[in-house]
């Protein structure tokens, strides 16, 4: 394959692991996928991003402490989550819902099943390894934004590995929580987490797969 077919092979693969198996990641292939995904671009290129990486009893302690959390409800992220999801976005929102539900048989008005399933948020879905990305507050949009972009060259270093993973917002609710855990100055926001392993390829969840929107839907050709 050429570099094209190869880089859209690796993007045609990935997909968000909801599910993983207990196996440990070899230490040298996390050193491999953060030292590919540190060529990520920029703005002046500074770099923004710090990661704090969790495996073992330090994960298992934060994976408690986050359950505990959401099981009390509240929410305080360090960068706001969306004022609301409108017109196609809602759409696409909704479509992804619904194929996960489906995916493990939950139906639509099981409130409880749906609640539980929404728990592995939290739970890390069981994942060995889960890296914390943060920012630099002073850094503000562009910032997060240079930290997005880093976390999916991350994501697609992880898929050529044969790695799986599954980029999390819902942690970051707890942003106070998930800072402390860590011990993040105060100078730094937290922007999402990432849940690293090896795919359990048997449980259904890890079935589904969300659809994309058409070129025509997102780009404008003006000539």
């Amino acid at each position: 394959m050429n570099r094209f077919e190869v880089l859209s092979d690796i993007l045609e693969q990935r997909y968000s692991c909801r599910a993983f198996r207990p196996d440990p990641v070899p230490r040298a292939q996390f050193e491999a996928m953060f030292g590919i995904a540190q060529r990520t671009a920029s703005w002046c290129n500074a770099q923004p991003w710090h990661v704090a990486l969790l495996s073992g009893d330090a994960l298992e302690r934060f994976r408690s402490g986050l359950v505990e959390m959401a099981e009390q409800g509240g929410s305080e992220p360090h960068i706001d989550f969306p004022a609301s999801y409108d017109g196609v976005y809602a759409e696409r929102r909704r479509e992804c819902g619904l194929a996960l539900y489906q995916s493990v048989g939950i139906a639509r008005d099981d409130m409880e099943r749906r609640r539980e399933q929404h728990m592995d948020n939290f739970r890390l879905f069981g994942a060995p390894h889960v890296a914390v990305i943060s920012t630099a507050r002073n850094l503000g949009t562009y910032g997060a934004v240079d930290c997005g972009g880093y976390v999916s060259n991350l994501l697609n270093a992880a898929t050529s590995l044969g790695i799986a993973s599954i980029p999390q917002a819902a942690p970051a609710r707890y942003g106070h929580y998930v800072a402390d855990a860590i011990g993040l100055s105060g100078d730094r926001l937290i922007v999402c987490v990432v849940s690293f392993g090896y795919a359990d390829t048997s449980h259904p969840v890890n079935g589904f797969r969300t659809s994309r929107a058409g070129v025509p839907s997102v780009v404008s050709f003006l000539d």
